[in-house]
């Protein structure tokens, strides 16, 4: 258990620090969806891009 809570709140601690870890900017539950959702995906590329780099990203979205 203990392993799982550390691999878990990495990433939710990032997200929540990249958002000033107080609010969703927006109201309506569609909305705040579509912001985490595009919270989420800021994330994942940045993990990518750490991972593969960007000419392998570029090279990869170009095909």
């Amino acid at each position: 258990m203990r392993t799982r809570r550390e691999t878990v709140e990495h990433p939710f601690g990032t997200l929540k620090m990249r958002m000033d870890a107080t609010h969703f900017l927006c109201v309506t539950l569609p909305k705040v969806a579509t912001e985490m959702a595009l919270c989420v995906l800021g994330y994942n590329l940045t993990l990518v891009l750490n991972i593969v780099g960007t000419k392998s990203l570029l090279a990869a979205v170009r095909v």
